[in-house]
Formats: structure tokens, sequence, C-alpha cells
């Protein structure tokens, strides 16, 4: 059925048939994390070099194996700490039940992150025929790879640069003084995961820029033209995600984020150089 002939009600019920199966593969994926965990089995085979020196090497194999205490969440948690956390930090709980809920919030994300071909799939599916037939050109891989590339470029880049920066920063603070420093294992995984869903979120702009842009509701110079007011909305959009007011860390966001629009307006404008070229001949 085409979508200038779909009803209202159709078009609901099929964004909630759509909704019920991303739904569905995030608790899927986020109930077998927090249910098995990841053990490794070394493979030996025999090795016979030339002085006839019999021995064995072996290959590791990663395997899981029902353990709801030793789980993928949990293991993520401890690599997290031990990655993360500047040494002199340690992760405490001070209620019952701290502990747990901090895996289901790692196991929630692990069934996002998991989910994401089915995320992508279904709301590709849902918006498709908005775009027109330009879809057909486009194709489902040409959307996945890029969407899921920059998803887990922000992921990483979060990691490895701003969140141990962070951490740092702001705890060279209770050094200064003196304290012990100790971090509530709730409040740490509420503050890695907000980074990383916030940087697998903006590196989606260009992306965001580009679905726009195939909808014709905004002209192509106006992307070009409003940059500078784009670059200030970033600017104080980093300033308010990030956790404090040096004015370091929201460069860790907003430069990024300015690379990202420029990189989307240099897509949209090479786009539309293509298909002007294209109608002319």
């Amino acid at each position: 059925m085409s979508t200038g002939t779909m009803s209202i009600r159709e078009h609901i019920d099929e964004l909630r048939s759509r909704l019920l199966r991303i739904v569905i593969s995030i608790m899927i994926i986020t109930i077998f994390s927090m249910s098995f965990g990841i053990k490794t089995f070394t493979l030996y085979y025999p090795i016979v070099d030339t002085n006839n020196n019999n021995g064995s090497n072996g290959i590791q194999l990663f395997y899981p194996y029902p353990d709801p205490f030793h789980n993928i969440a949990i293991q993520i948690t401890s690599f997290m700490e031990k990655t993360l956390l500047p040494p002199e930090v340690d992760l405490i709980q001070t209620a019952p039940g701290q502990a747990f809920f901090a895996q289901v919030y790692v196991s929630l994300l692990v069934g996002i992150i998991g989910s994401i071909p089915i995320i992508i799939k279904e709301i590709f599916g849902f918006i498709s025929p908005a775009i027109g037939n330009q879809t057909k050109r486009i194709g489902i891989i040409n959307v996945f790879l890029p969407i899921v590339s920059l998803c887990i470029t922000g992921i990483v880049f979060s990691y490895i640069v701003v969140i141990p920066f962070t951490l740092n920063f702001l705890y060279k603070y209770g050094q200064s003084i003196g304290v012990a420093t100790f971090l509530n294992i709730n409040d740490f995984i509420s503050f890695v995961l907000q980074f990383f869903l916030g940087f697998g979120i903006a590196f989606e702009l260009p992306i965001v820029m580009y679905a726009i842009a195939l909808t014709d509701i905004i002209d192509t110079r106006f992307w070009r033209k409003n940059f500078r007011y784009a670059a200030l909305v970033l600017v104080i959009f980093g300033a308010i995600i990030t956790p404090d007011g040096s004015g370091i860390t929201m460069w860790f966001v907003s430069g990024p984020m300015i690379a990202l629009y420029l990189l989307g307006m240099v897509a949209i404008e090479r786009r539309d150089k293509i298909r002007r070229r294209m109608l002319v001949s």
C-alpha cells in the first residue's frame, strides 16, 4: 500500500508495529546481557618445528555462559572501572540494590547498541515513503553503514578522550584538599552512559542534516548561510551537557559537532551539484 493511500490510523498502526519490534529486540539483548557472561576457552593444537621439538600453542575462544553474577554487564562495568577511573577513586554502593540497577542500565545500553541494525531498519522503513524514490538509489546499506560508523565513533571518542579527561579533571579538586575520593556506582554508570548516548547521538548530526535535505524542505544554501548560528547553538549545547564549568570539556562536544556540521554541509552541497548535473545532462 502506498503512503498516499494510507490513513492516519494505518500510519499509527505501522509505527506501533515497528516500535514493538525495536522494543522486543532491545529487551532480548538486555535480558541476555544480564543473564549470561562471556568466558574464554583455549583450544590447543600441536606445533612441530624443524628441530623436532614438539610443543603446543593455543587460540582463545569466547563463548556465552549462564551466570547472572558475572554477566556481560558486570564484565563491562569492571572494565570501565579499570580503564576510566583514576587510581585514587573507588566505586562504592551506599544502598542495597544500587549495583543491581547499575547493571540494568549497562544491559539496557548493550541492548540499544546491539539493536542498532533493527532500529535503523525500522526507522528507515517508516520514513522512506516521505523521502520518495530517492531511497531506492540510497539503499538501506548506504544508510546503515554511516549511521553505525558515526555512532560507534562518537562512543569510542567519548570513551578514549572525553570521559578520562573529565574524570581526572574533576577529581583533581579532591586531591588538592586531600580528601578521600569515592564514587557511587550508580553515579558512575549514569555519568558514563550520559556521555555514551550524548556522543553517539551527537555524531549523527550529518545523517540528520542529509535526511532533511532529501525531503527538499530546506534549501541547500540554508546550511552554509546559517553556519555561524549553528556553531553558536552547538557551543551552547556543549556547555550545557558537560558537567564542569571549566570551558575546556565543552569543546570536546562542540568541536566535533561543528566539524560534523561542516561534513554534513559538504555532503549536501555535493549531492545538490550531482543532481543538477544529472538534470542538465
